[in-house]
């Protein structure tokens, strides 16, 4: 089996294409062929070794689409079965960057039935990430929202979730971005924040303590990057997120997707022994929607 690794920090020429023997799947594991595997910013974090690991075979890849095509016992999932999942862990020996990815099977989710695995593999890792976000909010119907990074792949899962749920989202983003920020159901758009101005700031552009100023005295803060959020000031709550697996709300945003509710960006594929040229591109930025690997 084929798999994207790091066995040593740096850029994207860091990134090795290894053969590993097939993984089989414990119980409770399934395991899946990989049809499509997103890459993330944290691939590249991992990858010039932000989270440490030195000295290891560290897998890349957090988001898989594919086809189950081995169970352990105890499995909820059949052979055959199309699915999605998010295979979690910074410093693993191999991710979801491989032609067969094991993992738990309360981490997998039935892939959505109106795209193909392509889209289905840019949904896991940013839509859990925005709707764990925003359940740290606890926002009412009717209340403020700025999401900062509105047009980015997190940012614009969690405008549409957040408007779903009759928050008023105030995106920021790019001027060029107005259009698209906009039709993902944001009511306001914005390419600079307002003090005081929102009940709550969803920062999925890491803007830290400059975006904690457009929150009002007593509202909330939450950030992308656990733990690494700004301490807080004016009685304003600040959190950030850490995601988790879990297939059973995986599950619920594969069944958004098919309702027309999440929208899933894929802006290029690649195939898996390219890998090292998707983490250049990566780098570049100016990407909208996610780039895909395809073993």
């Amino acid at each position: 089996m084929r798999a994207a690794v790091v066995r040593t920090f740096g850029g994207p020429e860091a990134v090795e294409l290894v053969e590993s023997e097939l993984p089989r799947p414990g119980a409770r594991q399934v395991r899946i062929k990989t049809a499509g595997a997103a890459l993330n910013p944290v691939d590249l974090g991992v990858r010039a070794g932000f989270f440490g690991g030195a000295g290891k075979q560290i897998g890349l890849g957090w988001d898989v689409a594919g086809t189950v095509d081995a169970v352990g016992v105890a499995s909820a999932w059949e052979v055959g079965d199309e699915v999605v999942a998010l295979h979690e862990g910074l410093v693993k020996p191999l991710g979801a960057h491989a032609e067969y990815v094991v993992v738990g099977t309360d981490a997998v989710a039935k892939a959505p039935a109106t795209v193909d695995a392509v889209h289905a593999a840019t949904l896991p890792l940013n839509a859990l990430t925005a709707v764990q976000a925003l359940d740290l909010l606890e926002l009412a119907p009717g209340q403020t929202l700025l999401v900062t990074g509105a047009a980015g792949a997190v940012g614009g899962f969690a405008v549409q979730l957040a408007a779903r749920r009759g928050v008023s989202v105030t995106g920021l983003a790019r001027e060029g971005d107005e259009e698209f920020v906009r039709s993902l159901g944001a009511a306001e758009f914005t390419t600079t924040g307002a003090a005081g101005a929102f009940d709550a700031v969803l920062d999925t552009a890491v803007l830290g303590e400059a975006a904690l100023e457009w929150v009002r005295d007593g509202g909330t803060y939450a950030g992308v990057q656990p733990g690494a959020h700004p301490e807080s000031v004016r009685g304003v709550r600040t959190t950030s997120v850490a995601v988790a697996a879990d297939g059973a709300r995986l599950a619920e945003l594969a069944a958004l997707v098919d309702e027309g509710v999440l929208t899933l960006r894929v802006a290029e594929t690649y195939p898996l022994d390219a890998a090292s040229k998707a983490h250049a591109r990566l780098e570049e930025g100016g990407v909208r929607g996610r780039l895909v690997l395809v073993p």
